[in-house]
């Protein structure tokens, strides 16, 4: 694959990561649509969107994916979607690649894994910045959103901690999205007495999930082939930095100083883990 296609193909897919956080604070934001019916048209319409793909390759029959995953990725969007009620784009972006990478990173160590000086350097920075980013005060984050965004980081880590080593992640992100999809099913039955229709709320979920969610995950396994393992970690630093950017530009919201020092301490020091690993290697 040639550098450019794959330069390209990386852009669009951040740009689409991104979008999710966007779409679902401007749902939940200027319409009238709830957190579970977003989460649960999100999960649907991005299922269909992936089985549709998988198909027209031809391996839409036995797909790939396991219960257990499929509820991590559920437990994802339910909380994202419920945190977004609350928290400004920029901020719930940052907190859940916050929690992603620190559960990965943690796992790692967990595991066996051993950081170098500045790796430990890096990852006392990424905490000490939730920390800064969570602590009381005017321009703090609300805390029950902000712990629910966190717990999605963590559902998000583990779903992508036990995908690692599937063969065609394509199918089998199909295969989980599809039973994820009986939970969001149950979660729009047990939240019916709040559910809260709208049109254009309604379009932005299957927007997020159709588009952002399904089709943006084709494209960044498809980049993913000609990306290095530590260049795939490090582009996706872009994301709460793209999400910050359009919130300014379409929901009108304002960069705070300590979101601004927080972003530059987080990504930094997950920067430095990375970075380090990749030296080390």
């Amino acid at each position: 694959m040639s550098q450019p296609r794959v330069f390209v193909l990386t852009c669009v897919s951040m740009l689409a990561f991104a979008g999710n956080s966007l779409l679902c604070r401007l749902a939940l934001k200027t319409t009238g649509i709830d957190p579970a019916s977003f989460a649960s048209m999100r999960i649907l319409s991005g299922a269909l969107m992936l089985w549709l793909i998988v198909r027209a390759r031809g391996g839409a029959h036995q797909l790939p994916g396991n219960w257990p995953s499929a509820f991590s990725l559920f437990c994802y969007a339910a909380c994202f979607s419920y945190a977004y009620v609350g928290l400004p784009t920029g901020t719930g972006a940052l907190l859940l690649f916050g929690a992603v990478q620190v559960t990965m990173i943690g796992y790692g160590l967990w595991s066996g894994e051993r950081l170098s000086a500045w790796q430990i350097v890096g990852l006392v920075l990424a905490f000490a910045g939730l920390v800064g980013l969570l602590l009381p005060g005017l321009s703090a984050p609300p805390l029950r959103e902000a712990v629910l965004m966190l717990v999605a980081g963590a559902a998000w880590g583990v779903y992508s901690l036990r995908g690692r080593g599937t063969q065609d992640p394509a199918r089998a992100t199909a295969g989980n999205f599809l039973r994820a999809g009986i939970f969001a099913i149950a979660l729009s039955a047990i939240t019916r007495a709040h559910t809260s229709l709208d049109t254009a709320g309604f379009a932005y979920a299957i927007t997020s999930g159709a588009l952002a969610s399904g089709v943006g995950y084709i494209i960044w396994y498809t980049a993913l082939r000609g990306l290095k393992a530590t260049s795939a970690a490090s582009v996706q630093l872009s994301v709460p930095v793209i999400a910050a950017v359009g919130a300014i530009v379409l929901l009108d919201e304002a960069v705070t100083p300590r979101l601004l020092v927080a972003s530059i301490v987080i990504l930094g020091g997950i920067g430095l883990v990375i970075f380090e690993r990749r030296k080390a290697r």
